[in-house]
Parts: C-alpha cells; sequence; structure tokens
C-alpha cells in the first residue's frame, strides 16, 4: 500500500488539475493498491490537517478543466518558521500531519515559493517530490512549467485584439503582461502578438528610448504603437535606486502600476493618446492549451515515477527538452530569469523590436 499526499499552492494556473491527474493515473496503473489524500487550500491544508480521501474517479475527466480541485492559497516562506496569529508552529504541524497518515511521499505542485518550503520539508526529513508550476516560467532547474504556455496564448491574444482598435484609432497602446519578477511570459506574448516595444525587467528601459523607437514608427507612416509591458519592468534610473529606495518609490508612486507611469510619461513626451490594457488574472484562468495538457501528463507520469522508484527530493522538470528531474535543493530558492544576450533576445532585436535600451 502507497500513501501519497498531494497539495496546490500559490497562485493558480492552467493544467494544475491535469499534472495532479498525470501523478494519479501513473500510480494506479503501477499499484494495485494507493491512497490519496488531497490537502484543501495548499499548505494550509498540511498544517491544520485539512483533507479529503481521494479516489480514481476524482481524477477521471479533469484534464481539460482550469484551476485546482483541492484549492489553493499563498503560505509565504519567510513566515513558515514563524508562529501565527494561533501560535501554530508551521513547520512541525505539517511533519505531524505526514506522520500521523503516514504518507509515503507529499506530491506538492506550485512555484517558487512552493518549491522553497517543499525543500525544507525535505530537509526535515519528508520523502516530497514536487512538480514545476506557474504562468512566468521562472523556476529553476526546467526549462518549461505547465501553465506556461496557455498564459502566453491569453496574453498574445489581448495583443491580438488590440491591433485592430489601436490601428483604427491611431493611437498608442500599452498591454500590461503578467511575469511578477521576471520578463518570459512578456517576451514570447509581446513576439507572438507584433508587439513593437517590448519591456521587461532584465532590461531595465531608458523612457527617452522607448519615446523614439515610437515616434520612429510614427516618422515611417505607422498609425499606431503597440506596447507589450511587463508588470516588473522597470526604468533605468529605477534599478539603480537601492531595494530600499525602490520599495519606498512603488509604494508612493502616483499611477496603479508601471504600464500607467509609462503613460503618462509617453503622453507628455509625445502628445500621443495613450491606453493602458490589463489582462490581469484572465492570464491565469480558463482551460489549459493542448501544450499544456501534454506537458502536464508527462510531468505528472515522471512523477510517479520517481515515487515508484523512491527517488524522493526531486522535482520533475523538463532538460534539454527532455523530461527529466532536478534536485530541489538546487531549485529552491533561484530564479530563472531572461539572459539579455541570449539568442531570443538578439533576434528580437533583429526585427527591429524595442527594448528600450537602445
Amino acid at each position: 500500500m502507497k500513501r501519497i499526499g498531494m497539495l496546490t499552492s500559490g497562485g493558480d494556473c492552467q493544467a494544475l488539475n491535469a499534472t495532479m491527474r498525470g501523478v494519479v493515473k501513473s500510480l494506479y496503473h503501477a499499484l494495485d493498491e494507493v491512497e490519496i489524500y488531497g490537502f484543501e487550500d495548499g499548505y494550509k491544508g498540511l498544517i491544520y490537517s485539512k483533507f479529503r480521501m481521494l479516489t480514481e474517479a476524482d481524477f477521471s475527466g479533469i484534464l481539460t478543466k482550469g484551476g485546482t480541485i483541492l484549492g489553493t492559497s499563498r503560505q509565504p516562506f519567510k513566515l513558515m518558521r514563524v508562529p501565527g496569529a494561533d501560535g501554530v508552529d508551521k513547520v512541525e504541524a505539517m511533519k505531524h500531519t505526514y506522520h500521523k497518515l503516514k504518507l509515503d511521499c507529499l506530491v506538492v505542485l506550485g512555484g517558487n515559493g512552493t518549491q522553497k518550503t517543499a525543500n525544507l520539508l525535505r530537509e526535515e526529513g519528508l520523502n516530497v517530490v514536487s512538480l514545476p508550476k506557474t504562468i512566468d516560467n521562472d523556476i529553476y532547474g526546467t526549462e518549461m512549467t505547465f501553465g506556461f504556455q496557455s498564459a502566453v496564448d491569453i496574453a498574445t491574444s489581448a495583443i491580438d485584439c488590440i491591433h485592430t482598435t489601436a490601428a483604427s484609432h491611431g493611437r498608442v497602446f500599452i498591454v500590461e503582461v503578467m511575469g511578477h519578477k521576471v520578463g518570459w511570459l512578456t517576451l514570447h506574448a509581446g513576439i507572438a502578438g507584433g508587439a513593437d516595444v517590448i519591456l521587461i525587467p532584465e532590461i531595465p528601459y531608458d523612457i527617452n528610448k522607448v519615446v523614439k523607437a515610437i515616434e520612429k514608427r510614427s516618422k515611417s507612416g505607422k498609425r499606431f504603437t503597440i506596447l507589450a509591458v511587463a508588470e516588473g519592468a522597470i526604468s533605468k534610473e529605477d534599478a539603480a535606486l537601492s531595494k530600499k529606495e525602490y520599495k519606498e518609490k512603488v509604494r508612493n508612486r502616483m499611477h496603479p502600476t508601471v504600464s500607467y507611469e509609462i503613460a503618462a510619461q509617453i503622453q507628455e513626451k509625445t502628445g500621443q493618446e495613450v491606453r493602458v490594457t490589463v489582462p490581469g488574472h484572465t492570464q491565469r484562468g480558463g482551460d489549459p492549451c493542448p501544450y499544456d495538457r501534454v506537458l502536464a501528463t508527462r510531468l505528472g507520469a515522471a512523477a510517479a515515477q520517481m515515487i515508484l522508484d523512491k527517488e524522493y527530493g526531486y522535482m520533475a522538470s523538463v532538460v534539454n527538452g527532455e523530461i527529466s528531474k532536478t534536485k530541489l535543493s538546487d531549485v529552491a530558492g533561484t530564479l530563472k530569469m531572461v539572459d539579455p544576450e541570449s539568442s531570443i533576445i538578439k533576434e528580437t532585436k533583429l526585427l527591429g523590436i524595442s527594448f528600450g535600451d537602445e
């Protein structure tokens, strides 16, 4: 008998259900007896022992379903060892639940903070296998995360829709794309959507260079310009500030996000009308695209194989285009950033797309 715990933590995204299905179907196929304990609302369920027994039937028909059947919540890693208002020692509580249920392994699906906590539990002696979930594609140790391609499709569709209204009115449009502190999602959606300017956190922008790119289009007879701006985009001036100084500036910013700040600066410098569109959480919603369904299924099966082989302490990953595994100790605490010198950036610049840096 194998007893497996499973939880989804952090922000939701497409293909969480598909990935869990991949794990469970593989285990049921390989084992005569297996019990699946689904913890509700992420690590919170493990801390407070809120779970439900799941059967094979619970994972039927969810391949195409977005969200997560287990629910999710954010439990900041930096607070994991800090007792809450109820005085609960979160780490000890999670270990207690794990041992009380006599689990053979805990399967964790989540992003960077989730992976750090998964590694913490590994260090505490629990058998853990994790899976890389995020639309940001910023998890170290894997070339691709599930949820990313679905979000690219949605963000690209938003940019596609802006093209017609931008052309009709002859305006500058900014589409603000999610991605937290990295630019993978903005970069891919910007290229796929035909954006004229792409601003990402890894390449601090000069607003004057952005304006120059817009004016160049206007002089060549183009009626509109579309900017794909990452929510974490940062100017060269702000990038030179200390972390404390930057946080203070953001706290006192007159505009709700960096996109609105950029819009105001462009309008002031060019006199052109600027509109901002924020697809927001639509990028994390809806059903997973076919690519993500395939990736999620393969990663889920790989996680199941690790459980069968008793290879704990790893994250199922994509390495050199193949499904592989990466040590949790290598994954935890490291962001996968866009390299400004990478070929994809150089190729994009060859097209004449501006990153606001030259």
